[in-house]
C-alpha cells in the first residue's frame, strides 16, 4: 500500500491535462469520520482544510489548491476543519 501523495498548488496546465474540472464534485461540512479506499482516489480541493490520518500512520494536512492521491486499500480518519469542496476521480 502506498502513501498519500500531495501536489501543492499544481499548475493550471497540469489540472487541464488530467481533465480535473470535468470530474464530479463532493462537498462536506466540518466533521470527522472513518474512511476506507476500495479504489485509489485523486482529488483536487477547491475549498476547505482537512487532516487525514492513515491507520497506523502520521496525520497529513491538505486543503484548497492541493491535488491529492489516496492509495487503494488505505483505511484512515478524515477530520474536516473547514468545509470541503473537491473534484474527485476513483481509479
Amino acid at each position: 500500500m502506498g502513501n498519500i501523495q500531495i501536489n501543492h498548488q499544481p499548475t493550471l496546465s497540469e489540472l487541464e491535462a488530467m481533465d480535473v474540472y470535468s470530474w464530479p464534485i463532493w462537498q462536506k461540512e466540518t466533521s470527522e469520520f472513518p474512511w476506507h479506499y476500495d479504489a485509489a482516489e485523486t482529488c483536487y480541493f477547491l475549498a476547505g482544510a482537512v487532516t487525514v490520518t492513515p491507520e497506523g500512520g502520521e496525520p497529513v494536512s491538505m486543503g484548497k489548491g492541493d491535488l491529492v492521491t489516496f492509495p487503494v486499500g488505505m483505511s484512515c480518519t478524515w477530520r474536516i476543519e473547514a468545509a470541503v469542496k473537491k473534484h474527485y476521480s476513483f481509479h
